[in-house]
C-alpha cells in the first residue's frame, strides 16, 4: 500500500473513531490528505461546510500540534471544549488566561501533549510566542499552521485585520511546516489577495460551492420594521435561537429591550459594551436555547452554534459579501433556516452616504460602491435570489432554487415608465429652483401636492411637477425612488442624502425606453403564504419520536450546564433526532449513529441507552 492510500485509511478511521462520521463531505478528504502530506492549501468553504475538520484531522494524522490562528478570543474556549468532548487534546493561549495557565499550556506544547493550540494573531506575532514556536518546531511538536478566517488579510474584505498580513512570518521562518488558510466568504479579488498576502502561490486551492440550499432567502420592504420582525418571529420562529442585525449600537440596545418587553428573550451585543458583558452575552447565546442575539456586525465571525434557525436584518448590510457571511450563520447544522432582510429607501441612502463620507481611498470607495450595488440588485431582483447571489461569487445555478421568496411567491412587476419620468423630472425641476437639492421626503411631498409652509416658501408649489404624482402614495413613491437609485438614475449625495439626477437618468429621460420594476408592496406581507414551507425547528420531529427527543434534550441541557459547555457540544440536535428515531438498544447500535464518536460513546453511551429504554 502506498503512503497516500495508507493516509486515507488512517483519515477515515480517525473520522469514524474521533468524530463519529462515516464519510467525508465534498473535498474534505483531499484537503486533509494534501495537508497531512506536507502541502500548503487554500480552502474556501461555506459556513457549516466542515472547514475545521480540514485542519483538525491533518494535525492528528501528523502526530503533532496544529497551531490555529483564530481572530476571536471569546470563541476559542468553546472550540477547545468541543474538541475535549471528542477526546482531542486542545488548548488556547490568549489574554484572558493567567500567567500560570499560559506557561502550563506552553509547557504542554513543548512536551508534545497537545493536538491543537488556538492563538490570536496578535499573540502569535509577539517575540515570546515566536520563540516558543521555534523551540516547538525544533522538537517536531508542530504539525501545521491553520489560518482561519483568512479573508481578514484582505483590505477589500469586510473584516480586515492588519495583523493577518504579518502571518507570512510562519512561512518565512518555518517553510517546511505546512499551512492551510480557510475562509467562508471571498470573491475572486479577495481570494487573489489572500493567496498573494500569505504567500500561498504554491498552495493547492479548493473552492466549494457557495450554495447553502437549506437557507431560505426573503427580503421584504421596510414599512413597520418592528412589527414585521415580531410577526416573522411569532409566526415562524417562536422558540428558536437566532440573530437580529442592526446598523447602530443604539438600535441594538433599543431592539433588544423591545423584544424582551414583547416576551422574547433577547440580548444586545456591540463593540461599545464592556468586554465582560459581551463575553457573558455571547456565552449565554451559545449555551442557552431559544435566545435571540441583537447585534451589530461586531458579533458573529467564527460562531459555531449549529442551531441558529434564523438571521434577520433590520438594516441593510454594507455589501453583498457581508450579507452572505452574516446570513450564513443560520442553519450550520444543515436543517432549514431563514435569512430575512427588511430594507427601504433610507437604508440605501445611508449606506451610500457611509461610503462617500469614509476616509477610504477613491479606489476603495469605488469597490465598496460596486459591492453595495450588487446587494441592492439582489434586493430588487424578480429572479431567483439564490441564482443572483451565487452569480456574484462566480457560480451558476442551473435552475431556480424553489427556496427563496421570489421562487415561492413570484414577484410581480409593473410598468413604471410614466411614474419614473415624473420622479426624475421632479428632481430636475427642484434642482433648477433650489440648486442645493432635497432628499426623497421633500421630493415626494412635491409630487403628492402637499402645500406645506416649507414647499410654499421655496416656491416649489409653483413647479410644473407639483401634485402630478397622486396615482401613488408616499410609500409607493419611496419604493420607486429607491429603485431609481438602484438602477443608477438617481444618486444620493452629501450628509443629508440629497438626490441628484445622474447622467444615466438624463439619458433615460431622453431615450423613451420603458421601465418595469417589481411591485415592491407585495413584499410587505410578513404572514406566511400557503405555499411557503416553514423553516425546521428543533421540535420538528414526528409525533411518535417527540417524547424521547424532548427527554434527550432535557438530559443534554443538564449535562451541558454541569460541564459549562454549549448543549450542541454534547450532541447536535441531528444526533438526538436520529437517536429518537432509531432507538438504539446497544452501544454498538448507538455507535452506528452519525456524530457519535468513541469518546462520546464512552462518556454518554450508557446514559443515552437508559433514556431510550425508559421512554420505550
Amino acid at each position: 500500500m502506498d503512503a497516500t492510500a495508507s493516509l486515507r485509511d488512517q483519515a477515515r478511521d480517525l473520522l469514524a473513531r474521533v468524530f463519529g462520521y462515516d464519510t467525508f463531505r465534498g473535498f474534505q478528504e483531499d484537503v486533509i490528505i494534501d495537508v497531512a502530506s506536507g502541502h500548503d492549501a487554500f480552502v474556501l468553504m461555506p459556513t457549516g461546510g466542515g472547514k475545521s475538520i480540514c485542519y483538525q484531522l491533518p494535525a492528528l494524522l501528523r502526530g503533532a500540534c496544529g497551531v490555529v490562528v483564530s481572530p476571536l478570543i471569546a470563541l476559542m474556549h468553546d472550540q477547545v471544549d468541543a474538541l475535549a468532548q471528542l477526546g482531542v487534546r486542545a488548548a488556547a493561549l490568549n489574554s484572558s488566561m493567567s500567567l500560570e495557565q499560559s506557561r502550563a499550556t506552553e509547557a504542554a506544547l513543548l512536551r508534545g501533549e497537545l493536538d491543537l493550540l488556538y492563538v490570536a494573531p496578535e499573540r502569535l506575532l509577539t517575540p515570546r510566542f515566536l520563540d516558543l514556536l521555534e523551540r516547538a518546531v525544533q522538537k517536531n511538536r508542530v504539525a501545521l499552521y491553520a489560518i482561519d478566517e483568512a479573508h481578514c488579510v484582505s483590505q477589500w474584505g469586510h473584516d480586515f485585520r492588519p495583523e493577518y498580513r504579518e502571518l507570512t512570518v510562519l512561512h518565512e521562518r518555518w517553510p517546511r511546516v505546512p499551512r492551510i488558510a480557510l475562509t467562508a466568504t471571498a470573491d475572486e479579488r479577495t481570494r487573489a489577495e489572500i493567496v498573494e498576502r500569505l504567500e500561498l502561490g504554491e498552495a493547492h486551492r479548493y473552492v466549494a460551492s457557495f450554495d447553502r440550499p437549506n437557507i431560505r432567502y426573503r427580503i421584504v420592504e421596510k414599512i413597520e420594521p418592528r412589527k414585521q420582525l415580531l410577526d416573522f418571529l411569532r409566526n415562524e420562529h417562536r422558540d428558536d435561537a437566532g440573530i437580529v442585525y442592526c446598523l447602530s449600537r443604539k438600535k441594538v440596545e433599543d431592539t433588544a429591550a423591545w423584544l424582551n418587553a414583547e416576551g422574547r428573550p433577547a440580548l444586545p451585543y456591540h463593540a461599545g459594551l464592556d468586554t465582560e458583558v459581551r463575553t457573558r452575552h455571547q456565552r449565554r447565546f451559545l449555551r442557552e436555547e431559544g435566545l435571540v442575539m441583537v447585534a451589530t456586525v461586531a458579533f458573529g465571525m467564527g460562531i459555531d452554534k449549529p442551531d441558529v434557525r434564523f438571521v434577520a436584518h433590520l438594516d441593510l448590510p454594507k455589501n453583498i459579501e457581508a450579507y452572505y457571511q452574516e446570513t450564513g450563520r443560520a442553519g450550520r447544522d444543515g436543517a432549514a433556516a431563514d435569512a430575512w432582510l427588511c430594507y427601504g429607501l433610507q437604508d440605501v441612502v445611508q449606506q451610500r452616504r457611509m461610503i462617500e463620507q469614509s476616509d477610504a481611498s477613491d479606489e476603495h470607495k469605488r469597490v465598496e460602491t460596486r459591492r453595495l450595488n450588487h446587494l441592492l440588485a439582489l434586493c430588487e431582483t424578480t429572479r431567483c435570489r439564490r441564482q443572483v447571489l451565487l452569480a456574484y461569487f462566480g457560480e451558476q445555478l442551473s435552475a431556480p432554487c424553489g427556496n427563496c421568496d421570489n421562487c415561492i411567491e413570484p414577484a410581480i412587476t409593473w410598468d413604471a415608465t410614466e411614474a419614473a419620468r415624473k420622479a426624475l423630472s421632479n428632481v430636475y425641476r427642484i434642482r433648477q429652483a433650489s440648486p442645493s437639492g432635497f432628499g426623497a421626503g421633500h421630493l415626494i411631498d412635491v409630487l403628492l401636492g402637499k402645500a406645506n409652509e416649507r414647499i410654499h416658501s421655496l416656491g416649489h408649489d409653483r413647479l410644473t411637477t407639483f401634485g402630478i404624482g397622486k396615482e401613488l402614495d408616499a410609500r409607493g413613491w419611496g419604493a420607486l425612488h429607491r429603485q431609481l437609485i438602484v438602477s443608477g438614475m438617481l444618486e444620493p449625495e452629501g450628509e443629508y442624502g440629497v438626490l441628484r439626477l445622474t447622467e444615466a437618468g438624463r439619458a433615460w429621460l431622453k431615450s423613451g425606453d420603458a421601465l418595469h420594476v417589481r411591485a415592491s408592496t407585495l413584499r410587505a406581507k410578513t404572514s406566511r403564504t400557503t405555499n411557503a414551507p416553514k423553516a425546521a425547528t428543533a421540535a420538528d420531529v414526528p409525533a411518535a419520536h417527540q417524547p424521547l427527543f424532548d427527554a434527550l434534550r432535557s438530559w443534554r441541557r443538564e449535562i451541558a450546564q454541569t460541564q459549562q459547555v454549549p448543549p450542541y457540544v454534547v450532541f447536535h440536535d441531528s444526533v438526538l433526532k436520529a437517536i429518537a428515531a432509531l432507538r438504539p438498544s446497544t452501544l454498538t447500535d448507538l455507535a452506528a449513529i452519525s456524530g457519535v464518536g468513541t469518546a462520546k460513546l464512552d462518556r454518554y453511551g450508557k446514559d443515552v441507552l437508559a433514556l431510550v429504554a425508559s421512554n420505550s
